[in-house]
């Protein structure tokens, strides 16, 4: 594990709009930064809504969520990966009818 973040989201900013209506629940897009400087109340983590990569390059306002701070790290950070073990475990037990 890389690390442990903490943060409260404000419920009242998410832009109901937004909310991706799934076959197993709803979903919301959200962005975490993670700051190598803390802020003046310690916080160096903060949550926003998602952007495209048109607004990304528009330097879009940013509508922030949460904030927080890490609580725990081991020192390294990695870009998460599908392995293809990982690929084939799903679609195997995507036909499986749980009853929860």
């Amino acid at each position: 594990m890389g690390a442990l973040l903490n943060f409260s989201i404000n419920l009242d900013k998410l832009d109901k709009s937004k909310v991706i209506k799934g076959a197993k629940g709803n979903y919301y897009d959200l962005t975490v930064s993670i700051n190598d400087k803390s802020s003046q109340y310690g916080n160096n983590v903060s949550v926003f809504d998602s952007q495209t990569k048109e607004q990304r390059e528009a330097k879009a306002e940013k509508n922030y969520v949460a904030n927080g701070k890490v609580i725990w790290t081991d020192g390294n950070i990695y870009v998460a990966e599908k392995s293809e073990q990982t690929q084939e475990a799903q679609s195997a037990t995507a036909d499986i009818d749980l009853p929860f």
